[in-house]
Protein backbone atom coordinates (compact mmCIF):
# COMPACT_ATOMS: atom_id res chain seq x y z
CA UNK A 1 0.00 0.00 0.00
CA UNK A 2 2.80 2.42 0.83
CA UNK A 3 4.40 1.57 -2.52
CA UNK A 4 1.31 2.80 -4.38
CA UNK A 5 1.32 6.13 -2.53
CA UNK A 6 4.99 6.78 -3.28
CA UNK A 7 4.48 6.12 -7.00
CA UNK A 8 1.48 8.40 -7.47
CA UNK A 9 1.85 11.29 -9.98
CA UNK A 10 1.08 13.84 -7.27
CA UNK A 11 3.94 12.53 -5.15
CA UNK A 12 6.39 12.60 -8.08
CA UNK A 13 5.48 16.20 -8.86
CA UNK A 14 6.13 17.31 -5.33
CA UNK A 15 9.43 15.42 -5.24
CA UNK A 16 10.50 17.11 -8.48
CA UNK A 17 9.52 20.44 -7.02
CA UNK A 18 11.51 19.73 -3.87
CA UNK A 19 14.52 18.70 -5.95
CA UNK A 20 14.28 21.95 -7.90
CA UNK A 21 14.06 23.98 -4.69
CA UNK A 22 17.04 22.14 -3.24
CA UNK A 23 19.08 22.78 -6.39
CA UNK A 24 18.20 26.49 -6.27
CA UNK A 25 19.15 26.68 -2.58
CA UNK A 26 22.50 25.02 -3.26
CA UNK A 27 23.18 27.45 -6.10
CA UNK A 28 22.26 30.43 -3.92
CA UNK A 29 24.53 29.28 -1.12
CA UNK A 30 27.39 28.53 -3.53
CA UNK A 31 27.16 32.04 -4.99
CA UNK A 32 27.22 33.43 -1.46
CA UNK A 33 30.31 31.42 -0.55
CA UNK A 34 32.18 32.57 -3.66
CA UNK A 35 31.26 36.23 -3.16
CA UNK A 36 32.11 36.05 0.54
CA UNK A 37 35.50 34.50 -0.15
CA UNK A 38 36.34 37.22 -2.66
CA UNK A 39 35.32 39.91 -0.20
CA UNK A 40 37.37 38.29 2.56
CA UNK A 41 40.49 38.29 0.39
CA UNK A 42 40.04 41.95 -0.50
CA UNK A 43 39.36 42.88 3.12
CA UNK A 44 42.42 40.96 4.30
CA UNK A 45 44.71 42.83 1.94
CA UNK A 46 43.03 46.16 2.65
CA UNK A 47 43.44 45.64 6.40
CA UNK A 48 46.86 43.99 6.47
CA UNK A 49 48.69 46.77 4.65
CA UNK A 50 47.78 49.63 7.02
CA UNK A 51 48.01 47.43 10.11
CA UNK A 52 51.51 46.22 9.33
CA UNK A 53 52.60 49.68 8.17
CA UNK A 54 51.34 51.33 11.35
CA UNK A 55 53.18 48.81 13.53
CA UNK A 56 56.41 49.72 11.75
CA UNK A 57 55.90 53.51 11.76
CA UNK A 58 53.91 54.48 14.86
CA UNK A 59 55.57 54.13 18.26
CA UNK A 60 52.28 53.45 20.06
CA UNK A 61 51.34 50.65 17.67
CA UNK A 62 54.84 49.18 17.90
CA UNK A 63 54.61 49.10 21.70
CA UNK A 64 51.02 47.83 22.01
CA UNK A 65 50.21 45.63 19.00
CA UNK A 66 52.04 42.33 19.12
CA UNK A 67 51.75 39.67 16.39
CA UNK A 68 48.62 38.19 17.94
CA UNK A 69 46.84 41.54 18.02
CA UNK A 70 47.76 42.21 14.41
CA UNK A 71 46.46 38.81 13.33
CA UNK A 72 43.27 39.34 15.33
CA UNK A 73 42.60 42.70 13.67
CA UNK A 74 43.14 41.31 10.18
CA UNK A 75 41.18 38.09 10.69
CA UNK A 76 38.25 39.87 12.34
CA UNK A 77 37.83 42.17 9.36
CA UNK A 78 38.16 39.27 6.92
CA UNK A 79 35.57 37.20 8.80
CA UNK A 80 33.14 40.08 9.03
CA UNK A 81 33.50 40.82 5.32
CA UNK A 82 32.91 37.18 4.46
CA UNK A 83 29.72 36.83 6.47
CA UNK A 84 28.25 40.19 5.49
CA UNK A 85 28.82 39.72 1.75
CA UNK A 86 27.78 36.05 1.77
CA UNK A 87 24.56 36.88 3.61
CA UNK A 88 23.70 39.76 1.28
CA UNK A 89 24.45 37.62 -1.78
CA UNK A 90 22.30 34.72 -0.62
CA UNK A 91 19.41 37.04 0.21
CA UNK A 92 19.68 38.89 -3.11
CA UNK A 93 19.79 35.65 -5.07
CA UNK A 94 16.81 34.23 -3.17
CA UNK A 95 14.87 37.45 -3.73
CA UNK A 96 15.68 37.37 -7.45
CA UNK A 97 14.60 33.73 -7.70
CA UNK A 98 11.35 34.38 -5.82
CA UNK A 99 10.45 37.23 -8.20
CA UNK A 100 11.22 35.03 -11.20
CA UNK A 101 9.02 32.29 -9.76
CA UNK A 102 6.18 34.77 -9.21
CA UNK A 103 6.42 36.10 -12.78
CA UNK A 104 6.42 32.52 -14.11
CA UNK A 105 3.24 31.79 -12.11
CA UNK A 106 1.45 34.82 -13.61
CA UNK A 107 2.40 33.96 -17.20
Amino acid sequence: MAKNVAQSPLERTSLASLDHKLAMAKRCSHEGVIAGAKAAVVATVATAIPTLASVRMLPWARANLNHTAQALIISTVAGAAYFIVADKTVLATARKNSFQKASNMEA
